[in-house]
């Protein structure tokens, strides 16, 4: 049976903020008192590293450093840049990461195919790349059975967004933009759209109907996107 997605739409977010409303929904959502959701941001510069990322990876960074406990190496939030955190319960036959991260994956390539680009996945590393260049980082965390953090997807971000530290543990040289492959309007709301629209073919989830749903109690608007 198909299932509602409230899709959260944040705008501009300062990291730490949008990390605790992720842990907040991730109880609420493992206590049944909310629905699966989707917060869509785009954050003020700052890196972040995984669990286990060694130190030498990010030497000289000129952005705020926080150590989360998702998965994965060094990765660079900031402006032009759209951040999806889905907070998922996952249900008994989807509970494999290794299935939920291709699924990640499956939904940034559907994005990418919408600009008619070919996106790939590149063997024994997660994330999405074009023609060997890393376009898309992901990294998750689950608790519960339900998810957080989620994938970072460039899409305008200036191209000196990874100097000073090895993103995903790779030479920063690695990493590209959608902007560098396509004409791109100057906002993320359209990268939005399409990734509400794939996300809700590879997870089999549908929209609420518009205006039914209620900002949360920080005032993060719960819409629809349309």
């Amino acid at each position: 049976m198909t299932r509602v997605l409230d899709v959260r739409r944040l705008g501009r977010t300062d990291y730490r903020e949008c990390w605790e409303l992720q842990r907040e929904l991730v109880t609420a959502r493992a206590d049944g008192t909310i629905e699966d959701a989707l917060l869509l941001t785009e954050h003020d510069a700052i890196v972040t590293v995984g669990r286990g990322t060694p130190p030498e990876n990010y030497p000289a960074v000129e952005h705020p450093v926080v150590e989360v406990e998702r998965g994965g190496e060094a990765t660079y939030h900031g402006p032009g840049q759209l951040v999806a955190y889905p907070i998922l319960a996952l249900e008994a036959g989807r509970r494999d990461l290794h299935r939920y991260l291709r699924d990640l994956e499956e939904v940034v390539i559907g994005v990418l195919g919408e600009f008619g680009l070919v996106g790939e996945r590149a063997p024994g590393r997660t994330g999405v790349w074009i023609d060997g260049k890393k376009i898309c980082s992901i990294g998750i965390a689950v608790r519960r059975w339900v998810t957080y953090h989620g994938l970072a997807l460039n899409l305008h971000n200036p191209p000196e967004s990874h100097d000073g530290f090895r993103p995903c543990g790779l030479d920063a040289s690695v990493m590209t933009r959608l902007a560098d492959h396509c004409e791109l309007p100057p906002t993320n709301l359209l990268g939005e759209v399409l990734l509400v629209k794939h996300f809700c073919r590879v997870f089999d989830r549908e929209l609420p109907p518009p205006g039914s749903s209620e900002p949360d109690a920080r005032g993060f608007p719960s819409l629809p996107l349309l």
